[in-house]
């Protein structure tokens, strides 16, 4: 097996890992998508043109650790409904105060707290995964804004999981 379909492959296994990670009352609002080959080399570009235009930092560190990896997962909330707990978290008293999705600078929200629990879970599950497989990786937040914007990717919210099988990790020391 080849390198790239190697890594495609632990990215699925990835994505197996975050669709069957728990879940807040067991509905699931977690989009998923493999990135490989010329999609991440768009991506990188339009994470160092992002980082110019808003004059935000390490877009471009980030976009060379993209260029540089094999894959990338997206996981995102699209959808997500409120937990229905009246638990107060996303900062409103009741779950019916929460207000209907705006359009931020990067994501949209408000979000149900719960909701975003469910992703960091799904996050933490897909990365496990990716390192009992050997493959280096790194959640990150700025691959999520891009993929977003760019339409790679149809979520609220949208985080990335870079992953690389090099002698030597490339997401850090960078």
């Amino acid at each position: 097996m080849s390198k790239p379909n190697a890594m495609g492959l632990v990215a699925e296994l990835m994505a197996i890992a975050a669709r069957t990670a728990p879940k807040t009352a067991g509905k699931d609002f977690i989009e998923l998508k493999v990135l490989q080959g010329e999609i991440l080399q768009q991506l990188a570009a339009a994470m160092v043109s992002y980082g110019q235009e808003t004059n935000k930092k390490n877009f471009d560190r980030d976009a060379a650790n993209v260029s540089d990896s094999e894959a990338v997962l997206l996981v995102g909330l699209k959808n997500a409904a409120r937990a229905g707990l009246n638990c107060g978290a996303c900062g409103y008293s009741r779950c019916t105060d929460l207000e209907d999705a705006c359009e931020g600078p990067e994501f949209a929200g408000p979000i149900c707290a719960w909701r975003i629990v469910d992703l960091g879970i799904a996050l933490g599950s897909a990365a496990k995964t990716a390192g009992i497989l050997n493959a280096d990786n790194r959640i990150m937040y700025r691959v999520g804004v891009v993929a977003r914007k760019m339409g790679i990717m149809d979520a609220e919210i949208i985080i990335g999981i870079p992953i690389s099988a090099t002698g030597k990790n490339i997401y850090f020391d960078r």
